[in-house]
């Protein structure tokens, strides 16, 4: 039964049909072949529990907050306020694209939506300052990922709705080991830079005088994050009402912008439905997925599986993560999660491991999946905003940043407190 599910699974993939089509019909195949009852008579009531559950209310919510930050103009404005503080370091602008990519991370909760937004702004620069291509493109799709590590982040939501996980718990988990990898990113590009000098561009002159100025500029992302996320621990409110209270801030910062136009209003609500759609669509059909493969008894099958191999819990933790850093080369990631999550998820807790510590390490995967050949999400991103050359030149300058996904992957195995010390601390 699993040797077929999943042969049927990757096989629908490579034909191109729809994600949510791929999984939709596998439920409906694995019901008609294993099935002892016409489980399909329950597709009615999984979707409207699905498009009610008051969690996932959260996402179109964060959607529409990155939009309107995108349509506004605010992250352009912060990328600018980005080159004057820290182009100074070697690499230069390519630390304002990370960093920038930290902060819009903090606003939007979406990892297409931050590749896409600062890549948008900052792909100018390349000639401009005489960087090398490559290089400058893979920070963009590399800093694009923080957007679901960060909080407020749309796929820790996911996890959390998937696994009946704390997403204030999860959030909190997601603020350390998103700021160390923004941290290593950096360090990347500053050894990458030492190696080879020419990587860097040409060095951009900026006085303390300007950066001071720049500084209001910095304030819309900073609050909208503290608005969301201190609303949800000073326990004012739900992650869904904290994500309200994100899109009325980034109103307010759009109106005070000077912004705030029916245009781009319009185009903010229909990039939200359109997103909101295909990722409502891929939930509904991947929760009836997840509710047939139970109901077969495929998800005790894999359990048994993997607890006859006789494997430590380290070890089996080990072969998750090579599961996942091999189907995410091949598969679109918020697919994947949700797909693979409800069964993998209680296996791992069953060995002791953290569900919360779980959730941030399948985001970690999930992450490097992103720009990872050949279906790298942020890769493609990237490219699209670009609009000329080959892909393979994002793909080569991403592929010092999937090492350094992998070293942080390493670093939460062997100090989970990465990510649990603040909710133990603030818990």
């Amino acid at each position: 039964m699993i040797g077929s599910t999943l042969t049927l699974l990757l096989g629908m993939l490579a034909l191109s049909i729809p994600v949510a089509g791929v999984l939709g019909v596998l439920g409906l195949f694995l019901t008609g072949i294993y099935a002892p009852l016409p489980l399909s008579l329950a597709i009615g009531e999984i979707s409207w529990a699905v498009s009610t559950n008051f969690i996932l209310v959260a996402i179109p919510f964060f959607i529409l907050l990155g939009e309107i930050l995108l349509r506004a103009g605010i992250a352009e404005r912060m990328y600018g306020a980005m080159i004057q503080w820290v182009s100074w370091l070697p690499g230069g602008l390519m630390h304002s694209n990370i960093v920038a990519c930290t902060l819009f991370a903090a606003t939007s909760g979406s990892s297409v939506a931050t590749a896409a937004t600062i890549g948008t702004v900052a792909i100018s620069e390349i000639d401009k300052h005489g960087y090398n291509e490559r290089f400058f493109l893979g920070t963009l799709a590399a800093g694009g990922t923080l957007g679901i590590l960060i909080p407020p982040s749309i796929n820790l939501i996911v996890y959390g709705a998937l696994t009946e996980t704390s997403i204030p718990k999860l959030y909190l988990a997601g603020i350390v080991p998103g700021l160390a990898l923004a941290l290593l990113f950096m360090v990347t590009v500053l050894v990458a830079c030492a190696i080879h000098p020419g990587l860097g561009g040409r060095r951009i002159e900026t006085d303390w005088e300007a950066r001071i100025k720049s500084l209001p500029d910095l304030v819309a992302p900073l609050v909208i994050f503290m608005l969301v996320v201190g609303s949800i621990y000073a326990g004012l409110a739900t992650p869904t009402e904290a994500a309200g209270l994100g899109v009325i801030g980034a109103l307010a910062v759009a109106a005070w912008r000077q912004r705030l136009t029916m245009a781009m209003l319009r185009q903010a609500i229909e990039g939200t439905v359109r997103t909101t759609a295909m990722i409502m669509a891929i939930l509904v059909a991947a929760y009836f997925l997840n509710f047939v493969i139970t109901s077969i008894g495929l998800t005790m099958q894999v359990n048994r599986f993997i607890t006859d191999l006789g494997m430590s819990p380290q070890g089996t933790m080990a072969m998750v993560i090579i599961f996942y850093l091999i189907l995410g080369m091949f598969m679109e990631t918020l697919s994947m999660m949700v797909a693979t999550v409800p069964i993998i998820t209680p296996l791992v807790v069953h060995l002791g491991f953290d569900p919360v510590w779980f959730g941030i390490m399948i985001v970690l995967l999930i992450e490097t999946a992103m720009i990872t050949p050949p279906v790298g999400i942020n890769l493609f991103v990237v490219q699209g905003v670009r609009g000329r050359g080959q892909l393979h030149d994002i793909m080569l300058g991403a592929a010092p940043f999937v090492v350094t996904l992998v070293i942080m992957i390493v670093l939460i195995v062997i100090y989970p407190d990465i990510a649990l010390w603040l909710p133990r601390v603030v818990g």
